[in-house]
C-alpha cells in the first residue's frame, strides 16, 4: 500500500498503472482470490479515475476564467478611478483638500527642491 495517500500520484507512475493494467487484461486465466483485484474491479476503478480527472480539468477551466474575469473587473476599476483622480484635480485643482480626500499628495505636500551648494575642494598641506 501507499505512504502517503494525500499526494497526487505523479503522472509516469499513473502512465505505468495503466499499461499494467492493459497488459494484465491480454493475460488468460488471471483469477485473483482477492476480487478487489479483479480486471472488472480495476477497470471500473480506472473509469472512475478518468472521470475524476475530467471534473478536475473542467473545474480548473471554470476557475480560470473566473480568474480572468474577476481581473478583468479589477482592472476595469482601476482604470475608472485613475480617471475619477484626474477628473478631481481638473475640476478642484493639484493643491484642493478633494485631492487628499481621494488619497492623492497635494502639489504643496511635496517639499521643494533645495539650492546645490558647491562642495569646497581643500587643497592639500605641503
Amino acid at each position: 500500500m501507499a505512504r502517503d495517500e494525500n499526494i497526487r500520484v505523479s503522472p509516469a507512475v499513473v502512465a505505468q498503472d495503466e499499461a499494467a493494467f492493459n497488459a494484465l487484461q491480454k493475460i488468460s486465466g488471471y483469477a485473483p482470490s482477492n476480487r478487489e483485484h479483479a480486471v472488472e474491479s480495476l477497470l471500473a476503478a480506472i473509469d472512475e479515475m478518468h472521470a475524476a480527472q475530467i471534473a478536475e480539468d473542467q473545474t480548473l477551466a471554470t476557475a480560470a476564467t473566473a480568474r480572468d474575469k474577476a481581473a478583468g473587473a479589477e482592472w476595469k476599476v482601476h482604470n475608472l478611478m485613475l480617471g475619477a483622480k484626474d477628473q478631481v484635480k481638473a475640476q478642484f485643482g493639484k493643491d484642493s483638500v478633494q485631492v487628499q480626500e481621494i488619497g492623492l499628495k497635494k502639489t504643496s505636500d511635496y517639499k521643494r527642491p533645495g539650492r546645490k551648494t558647491k562642495s569646497k575642494t581643500l587643497k592639500p598641506a605641503v
